[in-house]
């Protein structure tokens, strides 16, 4: 006769314990930052919106492109991506000439960048990857006029930044409110105001930018529309293959009692 078989309870391996916990704090650090936020508004970008990341990428190269390169991102693979016709994209997106399967490099030399701007600008492939989308959509919606600056312009998200408000004829011209200072203190800025409106309203400008930031957020990894329509297909065979595993599991111990 057979005797019946009962599994051992299993001790959970203290390395084990120890990712757990580990795992759990960067869970809660990451829940921190982002409930905090620095102060910086939520991009909310989607980059399964497609119309989206056509537009911004109208509006960076119409607007961005003149200063700033994509250098790990071409022109072919961004038609391909975003659905567009690559002689539309040649004939509307790339003002420098060029082929198709080329970077998208700015060529404005850099010691001349330099002069006119302090700096040259940077390049911006990884930008959204390296300060997050919420930045990037805060840094352009915060630009102020400030005449003590080169150029005219400061930002709330980016003080003293060495770029001008390239959007200021969408977005209008903001001015600073500041705090009332107490003795001794320097004066903090409270709020930005619209002082002269732009062609877009508030809610139309919120969008432009929101365009730009999912662009450049799809630059910095043009990889994660093809990663993420993956995904799903992944998340179902592991579903099958759970099912699978549990059946062959039940088949396997339905003897043992």
């Amino acid at each position: 006769m057979t005797k019946a078989m009962t599994p051992k309870s299993v001790k959970t391996p203290m390395f084990a314990k120890i990712a757990a916990v580990l795992v759990a704090g960067l869970m809660a650090t990451g829940v921190a930052v982002a409930s905090g936020g620095g102060g910086l508004h939520e991009a909310n970008v989607r980059l399964d919106d497609t119309a989206s990341l056509q537009r911004g990428a109208k509006l960076f190269f119409n607007y961005c492109s003149g200063c700033h390169s994509l250098q790990y991102l071409r022109y072919q693979r961004m038609a391909e991506d975003l659905g567009l016709d690559p002689k539309d994209v040649e004939q509307n997106l790339m003002f420098a000439g060029g082929k198709i399967g080329e970077r998208a490099i700015n060529h404005m030399p850099a010691d001349e960048a330099a002069a006119w701007f302090g700096k040259a600008p940077p390049d911006l492939s990884l930008e959204a990857r390296a300060k997050g989308s919420d930045w990037v959509y805060s840094y352009l919606k915060s630009f102020y006029l400030d005449p003590s600056r080169p150029l005219g312009w400061n930002n709330t998200v980016f003080a003293n930044a060495s770029m001008p408000n390239v959007l200021w004829e969408l977005q209008g011209i903001q001015t600073a409110v500041m705090k009332p200072a107490a003795a001794g203190q320097e004066p903090v800025i409270e709020k930005l105001e619209i002082h002269t409106p732009g062609r877009q309203t508030p809610a139309q400008f919120d969008q432009t930018v929101r365009d730009i930031t999912a662009f450049l957020q799809y630059a910095g990894e043009p990889a994660a529309l093809q990663r993420e329509a993956m995904g799903v297909w992944v998340l179902l065979y592991l579903a099958f293959f759970t099912l699978i595993a549990y059946l062959l599991k039940r088949e396997y111990w339905k003897d043992v009692h």
